[in-house]
């Protein structure tokens, strides 16, 4: 890969789709641990190839503060729940912005691991979530795309002030 800076809004490689992976190898191990590495850099929950650059579909996450980082290739949500739940949510690429994103409440999901084993899971809630937020990422889709027109124009607006602050 190497793990590069990360991109910032409104960078068009945000808007790219990730390819996906079909090489399992060390190469592979190597970067997504850059990717976990870069994770704990920026304190995030999660973190997509696509936000450093890297547009392979790979996803981490690390719900919980101190605990290991699960490694997602090819994700793949293969059922969503029809009920849906309000989730605050922001991206490491555009920093000091949040909003309300409608997410379904249960996913299903099938990855593989960085060995290339089929796995499929079941999460609900912030998890669920957090997953269907870094896999649109993986297919090209920033978080504020799923915001109204006019909720995605004042995030925006809200991001331009903080840059200029900084």
């Amino acid at each position: 890969m190497p793990v590069q800076s990360l991109i910032l809004y409104p960078d068009p490689r945000l808007r790219l789709a990730a390819e996906p992976v079909t090489v399992f190898d060390d190469a592979l191990r190597r970067d997504a641990g850059e990717l976990v590495e870069a994770l704990s850099r920026v304190s995030a929950i999660g973190l997509a190839g696509p936000h450093v650059g890297w547009l392979a579909r790979v996803v981490v996450l690390r719900l919980e503060p101190g605990t290991p980082a699960s490694i997602y290739v090819n994700p793949q949500i293969t059922f969503a729940s029809d009920e849906t739940a309000p989730q605050t949510e922001g991206s490491v690429s555009m920093p000091g912005v949040t909003d309300v994103v409608e997410r379904a409440v249960t996913v299903r999901l099938r990855y593989d691991d960085l060995d290339g084993t089929g796995h499929e899971i079941e999460a609900e809630g912030f998890e669920a979530a957090c997953l269907q937020h870094e896999i649109d990422q993986l297919d090209g889709i920033f978080w504020i795309e799923r915001l109204s027109r006019l909720r995605r124009e004042r995030a925006v607006k809200r991001y331009a002030k903080a840059k200029r602050a900084a």
